[in-house]
């Protein structure tokens, strides 16, 4: 009987002792803490704030001492797409991505339940604000003036918490189909447009180009020896034969007598020229008197 008491008391004492073992190793796991390089432990003891350490290795006193990590890396968070209506009237769906980093782990633990969570919601109520105001040209063309105008407002709105926005940008814009139909039809347009005056600018310069040629040509010989010119590109580029008529008025000083005036052959086509208009009269008039009259043919 008494053999078995002392076990039964044995074997309790293990247990004790065991118990006990597992709360001491509790309590020096809870008292002993490592805070990454890219951490930091903010230390509350007794509820009350001793500040942020790290990195690096600490012993908290057990049940009295409490530490909260804080991350100090940059975090990249998506904005989920908002649906807002420009300046304008126009719908479209704009989503943005929004860099942000921890600079102060007691105001981030302190001033804000969640910093991560209502960093996010400053973002998205900013975002519909600030594209709310813009009109859809704007929103296409002034993206970085828009990104810089969503980080200065939102790190005003972060920065009690001891949070840092370094960059905000907008990824997408959708809008709808008619719009973008509508825009494809001005951008068209617009190039159409351009097409047409630059087209006009080229005609107008080449008629000034023109001008000036006719002025240095009008003189007979410098029209003549372009004339030559040309011939002699027609037949080195095609093996071909070529008839161009020449006016009269080139070889005119050539055909030119020493005194000035026409040669014989000029003369004498005047003369060929005055008979076959004499003779086209004589016939004219011996057709109208061989004419039959109304009483020859009744």
């Amino acid at each position: 009987m008494g053999l078995g008491l002392l076990q039964v008391a044995g074997f309790g004492f293990i247990v004790i002792a065991f118990a006990a073992l597992l709360f001491v190793i509790f309590l020096v796991g809870s008292a002993v803490r490592i805070v990454n390089e890219y951490e930091r432990g903010v230390i509350f003891s007794l509820g009350r704030i001793k500040g942020a350490k790290g990195p690096g290795l600490f012993f908290l006193v057990p049940i009295r001492d409490k530490m909260i990590k804080v991350d100090l890396r940059t975090v990249t968070m998506d904005v989920p797409p908002q649906d807002v209506i420009t300046r304008d009237n126009v719908p479209a769906r704009v989503n943005a991505v929004v860099y942000f980093r921890v600079i102060d782990p007691n105001k981030s633990v302190i001033e804000v339940e969640n910093y991560v969570l209502a960093t996010s919601q400053i973002s998205q109520t900013t975002l519909r604000s600030v594209i709310g105001q813009k009109d859809l040209d704007d929103l296409l063309t002034n993206r970085e003036q828009i990104n810089d105008e969503l980080q200065t407002i939102i790190d005003e709105q972060t920065d009690p918490w001891g949070v840092k926005v370094s960059v905000v940008e907008v990824k997408d814009v959708e809008i709808p189909q008619q719009m973008q139909r509508a825009m494809a039809r001005q951008a068209e347009s617009e190039r159409e447009r351009r097409a047409k005056i630059i087209a006009a600018e080229g005609e107008y310069q080449a008629s000034q180009r023109l001008r000036q040629a006719a002025d240095r040509l009008e003189s007979p010989t410098a029209l003549q020896l372009r004339l030559f010119q040309t011939l002699n590109e027609i037949s080195s580029e095609n093996n071909s034969t070529v008839i161009i008529p020449v006016p009269m008025d080139l070889f005119r000083p050539y055909l030119q007598g020493p005194s000035g005036s026409g040669d014989g052959y000029s003369q004498k086509s005047q003369q060929e020229r005055r008979r076959e208009e004499e003779e086209a009269e004589r016939r004219y008039e011996e057709a109208v008197e061989n004419r039959p009259t109304e009483e020859n043919l009744l």
